[in-house]
């Protein structure tokens, strides 16, 4: 047997058993993973630093070094989100409606697991521990299958996280880690339909096209972040500095971070040197229009590749636009429906972008940066969802699940 059907097989006949699994059992369970990551930090911080050294072996860019990067803070702050997630209500077996038929039948539709989850994802540690914390909630049995550049840390996380939840009642095999980081184990995971009920890529472009080409069994498509923050004339500068500034620089290589600023050309000659030479004292490099290398003359020109770029890096697109028409054509046409964000005083142009703006999230006088299940309230996330079916923005609780319908009789028949 291959390390796939091992675990496949197990995941499969621990998703039955979720399904009757108490929510005091599964809050036990989440509590003893977070007491145990904690306690275990010094562990969990040794074995990422040979991920890190390895990565740098290699040299990662520091943007997606620090995406790798594994402390006491972000290993305190998995174990808070754990908790968080502990203390939302749990959605499974709520029953969303009940109606009698006029036969007498009673029937209602009842929120249940998904089943089996797999998760395909890139150099982020926190997403072992999100990912399983999610699923032991929602009572789905998880395979996770992350990238070879965190092996060791996330070798260590699953270890850490099955010895405290298999002791306080979770059934073996309900979370598991491929150890094997080969393409073609990537690529047979994703044909494992006879185990595997959804799988969810959660990286970059490529990997989600990878996903998305060749697997069998059913993808919900997390995307990547080719985010805007649209700079409008009637607008508050320092406002809209603070925001273009965090979503910029407070984290690159995340998926919500800001890719491309747009600037209305009634304010681009007294908002774009103050606000690119921020940027700049910042190490980003400012690629730009035509227009903006005339205002800003340590610019880099942008090329037609530049608008449809995620760098997940400290570089950023800089066009100048005619509007917010402009603006919200040139989003439309290039963005990955991921986060997008105006900055405006203006009411009737904020709705015009909430309403046409085509992405999962869409922000007024605020940083796409928050585009984060945490944020959201939801604890934690799976993913962010671009599509537009079942789950869209931040996938919680209520994505990872799904309905059947429950019907009660006393003895019709047709």
């Amino acid at each position: 047997m291959t390390e796939l059907i091992q675990k496949g097989t197990a995941a499969k006949n621990a998703s039955f058993k979720l399904m009757n699994l108490s929510q005091t059992t599964k809050s036990n369970v989440l509590k003893a993973i977070a007491d145990a990551l904690v306690e275990n930090t010094d562990y969990l911080i040794n074995e990422n630093a040979k991920d890190i050294a390895n990565a740098k072996a290699k040299g990662i860019s520091d943007a997606m070094l620090d995406r790798l990067s594994v402390n006491a803070k972000r290993i305190a702050d998995m174990a808070d989100g754990v908790r968080s997630v502990e203390a939302l209500q749990d959605p499974i077996g709520e029953v969303t409606y009940m109606t009698k038929r006029p036969n007498g039948l009673m029937i209602g539709q009842k929120r249940v697991p998904l089943g089996v989850i797999a998760i395909i994802y890139e150099a982020r540690p926190n997403v072992t521990v999100d990912a399983a914390a999610l699923c032991i909630k929602t009572s789905n049995a998880v395979i996770l299958r992350g990238g070879s550049e965190a092996i060791n840390s996330n070798k260590a996380l699953m270890s850490v996280m099955q010895k405290a939840a298999y002791a306080a009642g979770l059934p073996e095999g309900s979370i598991s880690l491929i150890e094997d980081t080969s393409r073609q184990t990537a690529t047979e995971l994703m044909r494992l339909k006879d185990y595997i009920d959804v799988l969810i890529p959660r990286g970059g472009a490529g990997l989600i096209k990878s996903v998305v080409e060749n697997a069998t069994v059913p993808v919900i498509e997390t995307g990547t972040g080719n985010c805007h923050v649209y700079v409008d004339g009637d607008c508050d500068f320092k406002m809209a500095e603070n925001i273009v500034i965090n979503a910029k620089t407070s984290r690159p290589s995340v998926c919500n971070a800001e890719e491309t600023l747009l600037v209305d050309k009634s304010i681009a000659k007294e908002f774009l040197p103050g606000m690119l030479k921020k940027l700049s004292d910042l190490n980003v490099e400012i690629r730009g229009c035509e227009q903006t290398l005339q205002i800003y003359q340590d610019a880099v020109p942008a090329t037609e590749e530049d608008w449809y770029k995620e760098y997940n890096d400290y570089i950023i697109a800089v066009k100048v636009v005619d509007g917010i028409d402009e603006a919200i054509a040139h989003i439309n046409k290039y963005n990955t429906k991921h986060s997008e964000a105006i900055v405006t005083n203006n009411y009737a142009k904020a709705n015009r972008f909430l309403n046409e703006i085509d992405a999962a999230a869409v922000y007024v006088n605020a940083s796409t940066r928050f585009t984060d299940g945490f944020e959201f309230g939801f604890g934690a996330e799976i993913g962010i969802s671009t599509q537009k079916i079942h789950a869209r923005g931040p996938m919680g609780l209520k994505e990872l699940t799904t309905l059947k319908y429950i019907i009660y009789g006393d003895g019709q028949v047709r």
